[in-house]
């Protein structure tokens, strides 16, 4: 029986260690942890998960059509970290809550087969704050909001990452 629970314990302390690997440590400089989703499309669009931290560490989650075959580990720069947090402010919504911009939901002009977005701030005792928006929403007052996304990989040199010719399915 105690072998039994000393051989779970020990699973349960790899697991944690493997959880942590994915992720990112809790940062240790104030400021939100932003996380950076981009969907799948109908074609070739890069799909990933990023993470950046206020403390300067970032984490490349690959899901297809980028350059990178894991998980890959990143360092960004604390004028790269403002520039980010600068660039997605006025699109923001309200700490703890949640906007969808998406067809029927804020959307009146919409085109299909086009990558999602959701970004996630979150702060330690502090509720996630989401806007998830679907990136087919071509109505014109979103078209800030479209530009920010696009500049996102450029302010944090990840374009080599996330080449879309890139052979991972």
């Amino acid at each position: 029986m105690m072998r039994r629970m000393m051989m779970v314990a020990a699973m349960l302390a790899l697991a944690g260690c493997a959880a942590r690997e994915e992720g990112l440590e809790p940062p240790k400089a104030p400021g939100d942890v932003i996380r950076f989703t981009a969907g799948r499309c109908f074609g070739a669009c890069p799909a990933y998960m990023l993470q950046v931290s206020p403390d300067g560490s970032g984490l490349l989650e690959p899901q297809r059509f980028t350059s990178v075959p894991g998980p890959t580990r990143f360092t960004v720069t604390n004028v790269q970290y403002r520039r980010l947090v600068a660039t997605l402010a006025p699109h923001r919504p309200a700490t703890g809550t949640t906007k969808r911009i998406a067809q029927g939901q804020d959307c009146e002009r919409f085109a299909t087969d086009m990558p999602a977005y959701v970004i996630e701030w979150t702060r330690p005792d502090q509720p996630v704050t989401k806007l998830e928006y679907q990136s087919g929403c071509m109505d014109a007052r979103y078209g800030r909001l479209r530009v920010a996304i696009a500049a996102v990989p450029k302010i944090l040199d990840l374009q080599p990452m996330l080449n879309p010719k890139a052979v991972t399915p």
